[in-house]
C-alpha cells in the first residue's frame, strides 16, 4: 500500500472542528453543516483522540479553544480560506474583474453605494460585489477582499488604511426644529429621541451622547429603530431627534432633509478604514477599488468639517 502523501487527519473531522470554533457554539456548527449534533461530537473526539489532546474547552454558553485548539484553528482556517479563494477564482474564470467589499448596511446605502457610479463610469467591466453586515461575525471573511469598518484600529490579521474621521450630532426634519427653535441640549431628554438598536460595539446611543453634552442621570425615553438609515427617514419625517453620523448624512442635510438641533457635537469614537487580511494579496480589480476609495476618502476629508461647540 502506498503512504499517504500528507499525514493529516480527516478532512471532514477538520471541516466540523473549523466549523465549531468559528461559531464557539456545536449548535450552530450543527445548522450550518446540515448534520446531528452526535455527528459533531463524533468527529471532534475522534480528532481529540488523534492528537490526544482536548481540542474545545465546553462552557455554559458554547464552547472555546484550548491553546492547541487555537494553534489548529490559525492553521486550518487560513488553509480553508486560500482553497476558497483559489476555488472562486477558477469558477469566476479571471480573478481581475471580479472584487467583493464588505461594509455595515450604513456604509454601504449612506457613503459607498451613492459615490459607485462614478467607478463604474472608469471601469465598466469591474464586477463589484457587496456584502453587508453590521457585525464582524456575520462576514464570511474567505469572500471578501476588502471591507470598509469602523474603529480603532489595531485588526492584527488586516492591513489597515484611515480614511476619514466623524462627528456626531442631533439631527431633526426642518418643521420639529421650528417647532422646538431655542432648544439645548439639556432639552434633549423631555423630545421624542430616535435611537438605534444596534449590534456594532462602538454604536453611540442616546445616553452616550447626551453624557457627551454634560446631561447625566436624567431618564429619558426613546424610541428604538432597527438600522441608521430608517432612523434617519423617520427624523426626516418629523418623529424624532436622531443622533447623525456627518459623514453619512451630508446629502441629507444638504437637500434640507435633515437639519440640526442644538449645539451638541462631539467627534465619533473611532475612523472608517479600509482593510484586508494580511495573508491574502489584493487582486488587479481589488487594487483599482481600493485607489478609487482612496480619492473619495480625500475628498471626503477635503470638506469643510461641521462646526464644533467649543471644547471639541
Amino acid at each position: 500500500m502506498v503512504r499517504r502523501f500528507y499525514d493529516l487527519p480527516s478532512l471532514t473531522g477538520l471541516e466540523v472542528f473549523e466549523a465549531v470554533a468559528r461559531h464557539g457554539s456545536l449548535k450552530l456548527a450543527t445548522s450550518e453543516l446540515n448534520v446531528t449534533s452526535a455527528a459533531i461530537s463524533r468527529q471532534i473526539k475522534a480528532l481529540e483522540a488523534q492528537f490526544g489532546v482536548p481540542l474545545f474547552i465546553r462552557t455554559g454558553r458554547g464552547v472555546r479553544l484550548t491553546p492547541a485548539g487555537t494553534e489548529l484553528y490559525a492553521s486550518v482556517a487560513a488553509g480553508f480560506s486560500r482553497i476558497a479563494d483559489v476555488s472562486r477564482e477558477i469558477k469566476r474564470g479571471d480573478r481581475s474583474r471580479n472584487v467583493t467589499i464588505a461594509t455595515t448596511d450604513t456604509t454601504a446605502t449612506m457613503w459607498l453605494v451613492p459615490r459607485m457610479p462614478e467607478f463604474w463610469q472608469r471601469h465598466p467591466k469591474i464586477m463589484i460585489n457587496h456584502q453587508l453586515a453590521e457585525n464582524s461575525r456575520h462576514f464570511r471573511p474567505e469572500e471578501v477582499e476588502l471591507r470598509i469598518r469602523h474603529g480603532m484600529g489595531g485588526w492584527i490579521n488586516d492591513v489597515t488604511e484611515p480614511l476619514f474621521d466623524d462627528w456626531l450630532y442631533p439631527v431633526c426634519s426642518p418643521a420639529f426644529a421650528r417647532r422646538h427653535a431655542g432648544a439645548t441640549t439639556a432639552d434633549l431628554p423631555d423630545l421624542p429621541l430616535l435611537d438605534i438598536d444596534w449590534v456594532a460595539p462602538d454604536w453611540v446611543t442616546w445616553e452616550q451622547a447626551l453624557l457627551q453634552g454634560g446631561v447625566s442621570a436624567r431618564s429619558f425615553e426613546a424610541r428604538r429603530l432597527g438600522k441608521f438609515s430608517l432612523a434617519m427617514q423617520a427624523a426626516a419625517a418629523d418623529q424624532g431627534v436622531a443622533i447623525g453620523w456627518h459623514r453619512m448624512i451630508t446629502p441629507m442635510l444638504e437637500r434640507g432633509e435633515l437639519v440640526r438641533l442644538t449645539d451638541l457635537i462631539f467627534r465619533a469614537p473611532g475612523v472608517y478604514y479600509l482593510t484586508w487580511n494580511r495573508g491574502h494579496g489584493l487582486s488587479p480589480a481589488a487594487e483599482l477599488l481600493r485607489g478609487w476609495i482612496h480619492e473619495q476618502a480625500e475628498a471626503e476629508r477635503s470638506r469643510p468639517p461641521p462646526v464644533e461647540a467649543s471644547g471639541v
